[in-house]
């Protein structure tokens, strides 16, 4: 086992195991957008689950930890697109108000864009 440092991610063991839970979320994600779209609307599970570990990603991105994979920007952008396409199409089903669909529309496409951002920056360097 190779340790650069004292902190909890600052060893190979850690950064194995931080590539194996970035790999599930990401795994997640994509089972979730192939899958039936229902499942991504936004009273459902997934419909939930998708940004909240987009999310995590970018959190243990911005962190700079060895170990934290991401999916490629590309693949992010067509996640938003299929996402963004179900929200749209299910949620005036759910009565929300206005000003509650704008705002959690623009926290969507903040989740995606800034994942595709740092998967751009990582590539980047």
């Amino acid at each position: 086992m190779g340790d650069w440092g004292t902190g909890n991610f600052d060893n190979d063991t850690a950064a194995d195991h931080l590539s194996i839970l970035t790999a599930r979320l990401i795994t997640e994600v994509e089972d979730a957008m192939t899958g039936d779209p229902v499942g991504i609307e936004p009273d459902e599970y997934w419909g939930v689950a998708v940004p909240a570990n987009l999310e995590l990603l970018s959190l243990l991105a911005r962190q700079g930890y060895v170990g934290t994979s991401l999916p490629e920007a590309e693949t992010v952008e067509g996640w938003k697109e299929t996402y963004l396409a179900v929200w749209e199409s299910s949620i005036d089903a759910l009565e929300a108000s206005s000003e509650y669909k704008n705002e959690r529309r623009a926290v969507l496409i903040r989740t995606f864009d800034e994942l595709a951002q740092l998967r751009r920056k990582e590539d980047s360097n």
